[in-house]
């Protein structure tokens, strides 16, 4: 499984950006995708998950309200729509996609999208 994302760039606080993300590969048994995010000097940390059969999503705490996760399962595609974005937000920005394969769980990740919020 390959992940690709895009989207990130240089925004206002208050702005709005979409990060989309691309799955292509052996893409059958994918249970649930998701975005992370990893800020300088800090651990990534989680931002939101999507079931891909189901669509139940969780949040962090953090960008509840703020964030909605989607998912398009026909182009293998996945969205994030961050909304009033504060300096906090700042990081960079992973996909990442948990595929179960004959009982094998096995994790995947993008590259990474940079997030940049000017106050």
């Amino acid at each position: 499984v390959q992940l690709v994302e895009s989207g990130g760039g240089l925004v206002q606080a208050g702005d709005s950006l979409r990060l989309s993300c691309a799955a292509s590969g052996s893409t059958n048994g994918i249970r649930t995708m998701g975005w992370y995010r990893q800020a300088p000097g800090k651990k990534r940390e989680l931002v939101a998950t999507i079931i891909r059969l189901g669509g139940a999503t969780n949040y962090a705490d953090s960008v509840k309200g703020r964030f909605t996760v989607s998912r398009d399962n026909t182009n293998d595609t996945m969205t994030l729509h961050m909304g009033s974005l504060t300096p906090e937000d700042t990081a960079v920005y992973y996909c990442y996609a948990l595929q179960i394969d004959d009982g094998v769980p096995r994790t995947y990740w993008g590259q990474g999208t940079q997030v940049t919020v000017s106050s």
